[in-house]
């Protein structure tokens, strides 16, 4: 058989198709043969052929990879000494390398305490003095470490002395290549202790010896390679690697492979003065001019562009702004193109410091920039005031005069211009007119016409489509008062939204997109005679075309009508919900990535079965097939359908909660397996319990709420072990926000279950005291500390505002020993060292809890107990120097003085110290006093706060507290008419009283 599959396995090597064909199908049959391991093991160890002799490695491990279990642990035994044996007599690389990966697929299933063997191999090839041992020696090393590293960490020290030893040898560069791939491979595993005594026994810049590597080309994707091993460094030892971060940002820029997004911390490079040295790199690489043939689409001069789409920025924006300076000023265009793309991604990292500092000034040079007489600047400038338009709002609005002239001169010409810049121009309009609101009143007739008239007259897709995209932009800004061009609107998208051509397809989904957009902006009596159309329209399009994105804008679709139009989904929510099912089920758009070697697969089968599809791949539970997968990627364009079906599902049961009855926990059970999108799946989540407590409500049968109890048995559940467990900050946000509102519709539903209370409040408690797993550093740095805190404290507010709602939903008793527990948490962010964020939080957060406890049975027993603590973090609050944190204090002294009485009402004066000239700290102030009024009227000196209260009516800002002050003005008249009938008397002089309180004893 040996030779008969030598014969084979050479006629395979043949540049004849034909021959090829048939030796795959001697092969097919010859596997089938319980003998063909051992087959495999005489070619590989015997042919005089070095690459028969390589084809048989590949193919022996990916048998041994399928068949483990199979081999008898006898034939185990043989195959480890025979694949030794054949490694250490071989003398040709590329097949050493096949033996190697064959050694660790070995590894996998046998740990290196039970293969001896190979330790001892180890051992002594790469202390051999041959350097071409231990070249072999470390190959063999780096292969069976990569695939199982935790096996040998018993050996960790022994290897680090051992790499330590090779790292300083610069005479064997490829040696030094496998070790520095070691040293990647078990970074993550080693411990800090371990790695600061590899650092003992050599110099840190003996880990660079990759410099070696990167001064031949031959050897270049070696040493980038090999560079990774700084990445793993930072990674897992930052307290390692700052101290040698100067060393390797020169080597960076020395080498041209700069990579600072890799760096732990940018005060590290700050601190070390790397600043400047990094900018004087780069900045000739981003302000040179393209080689001939390698321009940007839209810089060049014809037609044929398609219009493809820190830590202390004071200190950074300062060292880059001279640069910038001197690339504005100059007179080659691509430098000034290079200042202004320069501008454009300053504002994403500085865009606090530009707002406050420089946007005047900025905006003044992009505008002038917009008229430059070469097109490549025009066209950065327009890039730049996009970037401006996303990342400064809402300061940027404020220039929607100086702005939006230029923008509607570049837009005036849509049909002609090129489509570069005209993707540039809509980019930055839609950033732009995202927050102008009803300003965009004045520009909607020449935006409309501009928009329209592209659409009708030219004939370029790309510009179409952009105009679609615009005038749902426009839209969402305009809102009603783009009611008279609503028509015409809808008859220039007809076309789009029924064609069936391929070519078309992408100006069919953006015009899906903007008509879910019109749906939910243009006003329900304006769009609802539609709903019914666009229902149809979109089951239709389902039907016939077979495309991601067109699936995508459909649900969109669906879940707009359902807002305005909740009935003409009813005779099709079966067929609408089923699709949108099968969407999150399905695999399609999933694809396998196996090993680069795979080509040989279809000779391990052990029958005649064709290729597996995806489906069977991720339904194969072998772990031998598993092994054979690199690893899975999935089509942008399925995610986003993933995303928009979790999305509509979720609102269309909201919406229409009155025919979907019981939530079928059966077909929806997919959502809970969704690892792509996360947060829509936990969004529908929340929004099917809101939408069962709906159905309940309004039907409160035994069936219904029993189907709410066991929706949310399912749910909590899934919510509190999500916020533990997920790594990102900005998925665990999206999850606290889904629960409180849950919380929030639900209420005490949510804690018929008494664990459901218990869990809640310890996940609060657990964000609050940063032990989740989003906020555990995993022993690194975030690459923006500053991006950190700001999650960290948007994170903790988002589990903060849990607890009112808690506190909301359950009597107090039940609720206080848990309260107990948080409040000091809260409490501790309300010190003075703390920054202003995170005191306007603790004492809101203490206001809102007050005000809750006043609903609910037990509250004013419960406030009362806790007024002796809370008081002086709330009197304190409200001599804070920051005005929103005197504003939440005033209103947290209000809710105490509703719900506990007596206690802060025998401090009247805190509340006259806090008057001030914010208009917001003394609207507040005056529901203060009306709050406290009506808690205990009895105790107030009513011919003392009365006037007070009177002279600062009508409230100027937070009109939100009108219901308070009218509420207690009127309850004033009933209790003590004649003091109040003294005080509005024209003749006390009081400003501020006529036409005021009249308003607010008739709201």
């Amino acid at each position: 058989m040996t030779e008969e599959l030598e014969q084979i396995l050479l006629q395979l090597t043949q540049p004849d198709n034909a021959v090829i064909q048939q030796a795959t199908a001697q092969l097919k049959e010859t596997f089938k043969d319980p003998a063909i391991i051992p087959a495999l093991c005489t070619v590989m160890s015997n042919s005089q052929n070095p690459q028969i002799r390589q084809s048989a490695a590949v193919m022996l491990r990916l048998r041994v990879k399928k068949h483990w279990k199979k081999i008898s642990p006898n034939d185990r035994e043989c195959l480890k000494a025979v694949v030794l044996q054949a490694f250490m007599q071989e003398t040709e690389h590329a097949v050493q390398h096949s033996i190697s990966q064959l050694c660790a697929v070995l590894v996998k299933h046998e740990t290196p305490d039970r293969w001896p063997a190979l330790l001892q191999l180890l051992n002594q090839s790469t202390k051999s003095s041959n350097p071409h041992d231990r070249q072999v020696g470390l190959l063999l090393l780096n292969k069976v470490i990569d695939s199982n590293p935790e096996p040998f960490k018993p050996h960790y020290g022994q290897l680090l002395q051992l790499l330590s030893t090779v790292l300083q040898d610069h005479n064997n560069p490829t040696a030094l290549y496998y070790c520095i791939l070691t040293l990647t491979a078990i970074t993550a595993y080693i411990g800090s202790k371990e790695m600061v005594r590899l650092f003992c026994w050599l110099p840190f810049e003996s880990i660079i010896p990759f410099k070696l590597l990167g001064l031949s080309v031959s050897a270049q994707d070696k040493a980038s390679e090999a560079m990774e091993v700084l990445n793993e460094l930072m990674e897992s030892e930052v307290s390692i690697i700052v101290p040698h971060v100067a060393d390797i940002v020169r080597f960076c820029i020395e080498v041209g492979a700069l990579s600072l997004k890799s760096f732990s911390s940018s005060q590290v490079v700050l601190k070390q003065k790397l600043v400047n040295p990094i900018l004087q790199a780069i900045f000739p690489i981003l302000t040179a001019a393209p080689s001939p043939g390698e321009q940007d689409p839209e810089d060049e001069e014809d037609d044929s562009g398609d219009g493809t789409d820190d830590d202390n920025p004071k200190h950074c924006a300062a060292q880059v702004m001279p640069f910038i300076q001197a690339c504005l000023a100059s007179e080659n265009p691509y430098q000034r193109k290079g200042g202004l793309m320069s501008l454009a991604v300053l504002a994403e990292g500085c865009a606090d410091h530009m707002r406050t500092n420089m946007l005047s000034s900025v905006l003044q040079t992009v505008c002038q920039s917009l008229s430059d007489s070469n097109q490549v600047v025009r066209s950065a400038a327009l890039f730049a005031l996009g970037q401006f338009s996303q990342h400064l709002q809402p300061d940027v609005s404020k220039y929607c005069s100086e702005l939006m002239p230029l923008l509607l001169g570049y837009l005036s010409s849509l049909n002609q211009a090129k489509v570069g810049h005209v993707t540039k121009a809509v980019y930055a309009l839609e950033n732009f007119i995202e927050n102008i609101g009803s300003d965009i009143e004045p520009y909607l007739p020449t935006l409309m016409d501009t928009m329209l008239s592209a659409l009708n007259s030219t004939e370029n897709l790309k510009i179409k489509e952009l105009a679609v995209s615009a005038i749902g932009a426009i839209a969402n800004a305009a809102k009603t008062l783009l009611v008279p061009y609503f028509t015409q609107v809808i008859e220039s998208l007809k076309d789009f939204l029924t064609t069936t051509t391929d070519e078309m397809r992408s100006v069919q989904t953006q015009s899906l997109d903007t008509l879910s957009v019109l749906a939910r902006t243009i006003g329900e009596d304006v769009f609802s005679p539609l709903a019914a159309e666009c229902v149809q329209l979109g089951l239709n399009l389902i039907e016939t075309c077979d495309d991601p994105d067109l699936r995508r804008c459909t649900y969109s679709l669906y879940s707009a009508v359902s807002t305005v139009s909740p009935d003409c989904l009813t005779p099709h929510l079966t067929a609408i919900t089923t699709v949108m099912l099968l969407a999150l089920k399905s695999n399609e758009g999933i694809m396998a990535h196996f090993e680069d070697d795979k080509t040989f697969v279809l000779l391990d089968d052990d029958d005649d079965e064709e290729d597996k599809d995806i489906d069977d791949v991720l339904e194969d539970e072998t772990e031998a097939d598993v092994h054979d997968i690199a690893g899975f990627s999935v089509e942008n364009a399925y995610i986003a359908e993933k995303e928009d079906a979790c999305d509509a599902l979720g609102e269309i049961s909201l919406d229409c909660f009155a025919t979907c009855g019981p939530i079928n926990l059966g077909p929806c059970s997919c959502l809970f397996y969704l690892t792509l999108p996360i947060l829509s799946a936990f969004g529908a989540m929340g929004q099917f319990c809101r939408a069962q407590h709906k159905v309940w409500t309004e039907n409160p049968t035994e069936v219904n709420h029993q189907a709410l109890q066991k929706l949310l048995d399912v749910v909590i559940p899934c919510f509190v072990e999500a916020v533990r467990t997920e790594n990102e900050r900005q998925v665990v946000m999206g999850i606290l926000e889904t629960m409180n509102s849950v919380i929030k519709s639900c209420k005490e539903e949510v804690f018929r279950n008494p664990s459901r209370l218990k869990e809640i409040s310890h996940v609060i408690s657990d964000v609050l005291k940063k032990k989740t797993a989003c906020q555990d550093g995993g022993g690194y740095e975030s690459d923006d500390e500053e991006q950190q805190a700001e999650y960290d404290a948007m994170l903790q507010e988002f589990a903060g505002e849990g607890i009112p709602l808690l506190a909301s939903s359950v009597p107090a008793d039940i609720f206080a020993p848990f309260l107990n527990d948080l409040l000091p948490l809260i409490m501790s962010k309300a010190k003075f060292s703390c920054t202003v964020a995170d005191r306007s939080f603790s004492v809101g957060t203490i206001g809102e809890i007050l005000q809750a406890l006043g609903s609910v049975s037990g509250g004013q027993r419960v406030a009362g107990r806790l007024s002796n603590r809370l008081l002086p973090v709330l009197v304190a609050g409200v001599k804070d120097s920051d005005p929103e944190v005197r504003n939440n204090s005033v209103f947290g002294l209000g809710c105490l003085a509703e719900v506990a009485g007596s206690i802060v009402v025998s401090y009247p004066s805190y509340f006259f110290l806090s008057l001030s000239s914010d208009l917001r700290v003394i609207d507040n102030l005056c529901a203060a006093l009306c709050r406290m009024i009506m808690s205990n009227v009895g105790a107030v000196p009513l011919e003392q706060v009365v006037p007070a209260l009177v002279a600062h009516l009508p409230l100027k800002q937070d009109l939100e507290e009108n219901k308070t002050v009218s509420s207690c003005l009127a309850m004033l008249y009933k209790h003590n008419p004649a003091l109040v009938q003294y005080t509005l008397s024209p003749t006390n002089n009081i400003p501020s009283v006529e036409g005021g309180c009249d308003k607010f004893l008739f709201l």
